[in-house]
């Protein structure tokens, strides 16, 4: 027995049973009498939406990543844990890894811990069938389920992101009208986010009647914490004659190596070659070169999360996705 079992048989909304939970007044006594009932006819004991019952809250909030090592589930961490301190509550962070048995078992760990809701810090956790998301529905029948840079069309699972096609969009634009011809796509993930990415390229490659080249798609597995050997790769490609004036690239890590792989190749950034990264993360301002980068406005979308998150507490009915609209920074690594 889970919120949506209460929710069909008390016949009304999840939202309404969240707010009978929570102990809302924008709920007739009817209503709450009825919810109520239900779950005193089957034995059903919230573990975490029980405020407004006199029953125990954690006010802990699970968190859980891939790789806290990456720069931007890192930053996001850190916004994240400090907007939830700012409004009472505590977090627990585990990191899962990229296999999803293991982000299935992480899962698990942080419901059985008890905790008021779990935020997933990387579109990384979301698949591309409804079978692989199966843990993040299930998880959504127990606690709210916040989803970083990530969608999954399920009762109880929000979503906050950023609309990676656009800005990697605007990115062949700002290319495209610069004079570039030959655009490489370098990066690292085929995650959701990723997949986005590809969709903005692709876009523009087109909308721009650009040189559609499958051989300027190139998916780096290695660490992103070793640039030169990004920058090797770049020089390997190169050398077999794969041409190119512009470089987008998924992460801003991917980007330094770029600027690495001009200097190896003899190439004047950005006369001979435009670089832009994705991010707009620390790493942007840190080179001899700064970095033109998509800002895509993470703390803005940490603070959205968790505002997001107090509303579904209070029981207020918001929107399953909310997306927003990054920048393009220019720097020093794209003409003027």
């Amino acid at each position: 027995m889970n919120i949506y079992d209460i929710s069909e048989k008390a016949g009304v909304s999840i939202a309404t049973v969240s707010r009978v939970l929570n102990g809302n007044t924008n709920v007739s006594e009817k209503t709450r009498q009825k919810v109520l009932d239900v779950m005193e006819k089957y034995g059903y004991t919230p573990n975490v939406f029980a405020r407004g019952l006199g029953l125990n809250t954690m006010k802990t909030i699970g968190l859980l990543c891939t790789d806290s090592s990456n720069i931007f589930q890192a930053k996001a961490i850190s916004y994240i844990e400090q907007q939830l301190h700012e409004s009472g509550y505590d977090s627990i962070l585990c990191c899962s890894g990229y296999e999803l048995e293991n982000k299935k078992k992480c899962m698990n760990l942080l419901l059985n811990k008890k905790v008021d809701a779990i935020i997933l810090i990387s579109s990384h956790f979301v698949y591309g069938t409804r079978e692989e998301n199966q843990y993040i529905i299930d998880a959504g029948a127990q606690v709210p389920v916040m989803i970083l840079n990530g969608e999954v069309d399920a009762p109880n699972v929000y979503g906050v992101l950023t609309d990676d096609a656009a800005c990697v969009y605007k990115a062949v634009a700002k290319l495209a009208e610069d004079g570039a011809k030959r655009i490489l796509h370098f990066y690292h993930s085929n995650s959701y986010s990723g997949k986005k990415k590809m969709e903005g390229y692709r876009k523009g490659i087109q909308e721009y009647q650009l040189e559609n080249d499958e051989k300027l798609l190139h998916y780096y597995e290695a660490s992103l914490q070793d640039i030169p050997k990004m920058a090797d790769y770049l020089l390997e490609l190169w050398n077999d004659g794969v041409k190119f004036d512009g470089i987008i690239t998924s992460d801003d890590e991917l980007a330094l190596g770029a600027v690495k792989f001009a200097k190896l190749a003899g190439l004047k950034i950005p006369e001979d070659l435009e670089v832009i990264g994705y991010s707009n993360s620390m790493l942007a301002t840190c080179g001899v070169l700064e970095l033109t980068s998509v800002d895509i406005r993470l703390e803005k979308l940490c603070q959205h999360l968790i505002g997001s998150l107090l509303r579904v507490f209070e029981g207020e009915e918001i929107p399953q996705q909310a997306y927003f609209t990054g920048e393009l920074i220019e720097r020093e690594t794209t003409k003027k």
